[in-house]
């Protein structure tokens, strides 16, 4: 065996459809294109999610809610994650390089620190906001909170 007399499995290719070439071969006359209308002339293209004049399926659906385009997005770090991380590395202060460095915020994020979880740890927090639960915690522990 070699290159040269390569070929496909049998059975695996099967010659295409040769349409408009004459009556005989079945696909002659209109080259099923059907009679007449857009579809039949050349150059013609529907749009995408054209569904024949049907109302489309993005215009049946109802729009659903609100998106506030000047909504604030934070991303949370909670009060358990803050206590293991004092826990493991013995910090004194949490800012957001800290974080950053911990892998728990990116570097385009704002942090908002949560309360889930307590603080046992007398720590000076930096953060862009706190919930009320959480900023409790912080100072019940002792510690203070900065907001950046």
């Amino acid at each position: 065996m070699n290159l040269s007399n390569l070929k496909p499995a049998e059975g695996s290719t099967k010659n295409k459809k040769r349409i408009g070439r004459g009556t005989g071969s079945g696909r002659g006359g209109t080259s099923t294109r059907g009679h007449k209308g857009a579809g039949s002339r050349s150059g013609t293209s529907t749009k995408v999610g054209f569904e024949g004049g049907q109302m489309p399926l993005q215009r049946r659906v109802p729009k659903v809610g609100f998106k506030n385009p000047n909504r604030v997005e934070y991303t949370g770090v909670n009060l358990d994650v803050l206590q293991e991380l004092v826990e493991k590395f013995s910090l004194s202060a949490v800012d957001f390089d800290t974080l950053k460095e911990h892998g728990l915020v990116s570097r385009n994020d704002l942090v908002k620190i949560l309360g889930r979880g307590e603080l046992k740890a007398k720590l000076e927090v930096k953060a862009h906001a706190f919930t009320a639960t959480a900023q409790k915690a912080i100072e019940a522990a002792g510690g203070t909170i900065v907001k950046l």
